[in-house]
């Protein structure tokens, strides 16, 4: 229905789709006060503590301003920065660099947020057999990179889309009748196959009709584990449904395999960062 595009070809059209959304005809602040030969360095600077993510769309930003920007990185995606920590160095035209800085900024801000909030959920539920997984919740068009982010601060993806992956959702399920008849159409799929259910009764359904991965959605802590003991052997099970970090290890503790979290992509809080200049 749609062409798919390569990952590299995507996050250079998010790159300059930005760009011009920002820059426009031209950076008129820096064109009246900047000399046009000015040579400068930033530095880019962590004000909290966190996980870092998006070093290399950063880095792309820039060089797409200016060929000639030279940016180097001092750390790398996935490893936890602190207050003060000097992230990357980037040399070049002065106007060049103030052009690209609040874009890059934006990218390394928001999916080291995603990555910190991430850290923080998989940290709660260490020691258990939960996995944290990530949701379709994104920003339109940065899922790649929101995801990517999610992956840097220690949790998995989802599926990436309607494309990879069977989820019978309620309304799946509502349009053909029944649960059973929902999963039964799916038999011959290639691809991975989830059903979500509200309640017991519907897990047993599900379970008969030969589900081997469930969801439950927004159900209580008693109903999940009576949900692991039915599944036991049988299939794994998602929860899923109003998870914050208050109440996430307790979750993780009925013995589900794997919890979805739509807070990592659509309320994580942007990490700290900053550019320092000097000329």
């Amino acid at each position: 229905m749609f062409r798919r595009i390569s990952p590299a070809k995507w996050q250079e059209t998010i790159v300059r789709l930005s760009l011009v959304e920002d820059i426009g005809a031209g950076d008129i602040t820096s064109q009246l006060t900047i000399p046009a030969g000015l040579q400068a360095r930033g530095m880019i600077v962590c004000h909290a503590d966190g996980v870092l993510a998006g070093i290399e769309v950063c880095g792309k930003v820039f060089r797409t301003v200016d060929r000639y920007l030279q940016f180097r990185p001092l750390v790398t995606d996935g490893k936890k920065i602190r207050d003060g920590t000097r992230v990357a160095l980037v040399s070049g035209a002065c106007r060049s660099i103030l052009a690209a800085e609040r874009t890059a900024l934006n990218f390394l801000c928001r999916l080291s947020g995603i990555a910190t909030l991430t850290a923080r959920y998989v940290k709660a539920v260490a020691g258990t057999r939960a996995r944290i997984l990530d949701t379709r919740k994104t920003t339109p068009g940065w899922r790649a990179l929101e995801k990517y982010a999610v992956r840097c601060g220690g949790g998995y993806n989802h599926r990436m889309g309607l494309y990879d992956m069977v989820l019978i959702k309620d309304n799946h399920v509502a349009a053909v009748g029944s649960l059973a008849e929902a999963l039964r159409r799916t038999q011959r799929s290639q691809f991975p196959v989830e059903v979500e259910v509200k309640t017991l009764a519907q897990l047993r359904e599900a379970l008969q009709a030969g589900a081997r991965l469930v969801m439950l959605d927004n159900m209580n802590l008693a109903q999940m584990r009576r949900a692991v003991e039915l599944a036991r052997g049988r299939a794994k099970l998602e929860a899923s449904g109003g998870m914050t970090l208050k109440r996430v290890r307790r979750v993780a503790r009925t013995g589900v395999d794997y919890i979805s979290v739509g807070a990592l992509t659509h309320s994580a809080p942007a990490l700290d960062l900053s550019l320092e200049l000097t000329v």
